[in-house]
């Protein structure tokens, strides 16, 4: 059987991430760190979660480019409601979010009522709320946050070794109930019952995994609540498409738009949800990158912000045509990135490099989700 016909699902993202950890260990000793792997931690989790707002407007099969604008803007407006106003930071957040929501809706809208493609529409929002963003900056150009505050402290703490500890075994068990129970479930609908050594084989990876994961960062500060914030965010997305009516429903949205309307499904009220959910997940990442950089300047939200949340998506597994992809393609396509950047940042490789690695890197995952889905239909 060739490559054609399976699909690979998440194997060639971990083996990608098993040979970066062998190539940058062998040439940079402080690569596999703890000091350096906490530090990849804190890096990938802002735009983790703006690609993990993105990985719900691909799973319909479209694209928004105005991630990286939302997530500067809203940070700015949390800021300013927060620093200059005096505002309750969970208040200052809140607006910040329900911005996000009604831009979200706004290209939604402007999507399936107006008819224009979502390239189109989220290429204007990119330009026009960055714009925005520069505006409500001023001359000044940037607005420094307390060190001492609610948001930035969102950085700086960390869980305990006991704790970190504690966490992956609640995960784990958790994990378990759950495979017990739909072993069960589909046992009483007599449906096909996966192999039992191959679950128990699958939990006791997961388990060793968590338990180093906890290890190598308690060995340094412990477990950051930025890291275990994000990758909340990524369980409880999740849950909502694998275990939600609407989870349902974006994909056969985006496997076939008009075989799910004619099914029954709003297509419209799915596809301007996505658009809203993604847009609020980009500016909650915008606000942690605000948090731990402890400001909003000029640059937020924009640089390679946009297509490295893009490409997490991709190299982690969620397809550009729609239909098909997790929520854990964004946790394990920015790890991917973020490894390959910290690696060649150790190595002093110039810019230039570490972008045409990326680029290589994005090719190669389009192109195992191109003939993965060519051989699906074949």
């Amino acid at each position: 059987m060739n490559l054609r016909d399976r699909d690979l699902g998440s194997w060639p993202v971990v083996g990608g991430l098993a040979a970066i950890a062998v190539v940058f260990g062998v040439l940079n000793e402080h690569f596999l760190s703890a000091e350096n792997l906490t530090n990849l931690a804190l890096q990938m989790a802002a735009t983790g979660t703006i690609s993990l707002g993105l990985v719900l407007v691909i799973l319909l099969g479209e694209i928004d480019l105005s991630a990286g604008s939302v997530s500067g803007l809203c940070a700015v407006v949390m800021t300013i409601l927060y620093v200059r106003h005096g505002w309750n930071p969970a208040a200052a957040v809140a607006v910040a979010l329900a911005v996000a929501a009604l831009i979200g809706a706004l290209h939604g809208f402007m999507f399936t009522r107006l008819g224009i493609p979502s390239f189109v529409v989220t290429l204007a929002g990119l330009i026009g709320w960055q714009g925005l963003m520069l505006y409500l900056l001023g001359r000044g150009g940037t607005i420094n946050l307390p060190f001492d505050g609610a948001v930035a402290k969102l950085s700086d703490t960390w869980l305990p070794p006991w704790a970190g500890f504690l966490l992956a075994a609640l995960i784990v068990g958790i994990r378990t109930g759950s495979v017990l129970n739909g072993r069960r479930m589909r046992r009483a609908a007599g449906l096909p019952v996966p192999s039992g050594r191959w679950s128990a084989l699958r939990l006791v990876g997961l388990a060793v995994a968590l338990a180093a994961v906890a290890a190598v960062l308690s060995a340094d500060r412990g477990v950051p609540l930025l890291l275990l914030i994000f990758a909340a965010l990524v369980v409880a997305a999740d849950l909502v498409l694998r275990h939600t009516t609407f989870g349902r429903h974006v994909f056969a949205v985006g496997g076939n738009a008009e075989a799910a309307r004619r099914a029954g499904i709003h297509v419209t009220r799915i596809r301007i949800l996505a658009f809203v959910g993604g847009s609020v997940l980009a500016a909650f990442g915008g606000i942690l990158a605000a948090g731990r950089l402890a400001a909003v300047n000029q640059s937020s939200g924009s640089s390679d912000t946009l297509l490295m949340a893009i490409a997490a998506a991709v190299i982690g597994g969620v397809s550009l045509f729609g239909g098909r992809g997790r929520a854990y393609a964004a946790l394990l396509g920015i790890l991917v990135i973020q490894s390959i950047t910290n690696g060649m940042l150790l190595l002093n490789v110039d810019s230039s490099v570490r972008y045409m690695v990326t680029a290589a890197v994005l090719a190669v995952a389009v192109a195992i989700d191109s003939l993965a889905r060519r051989g699906q239909k074949r």
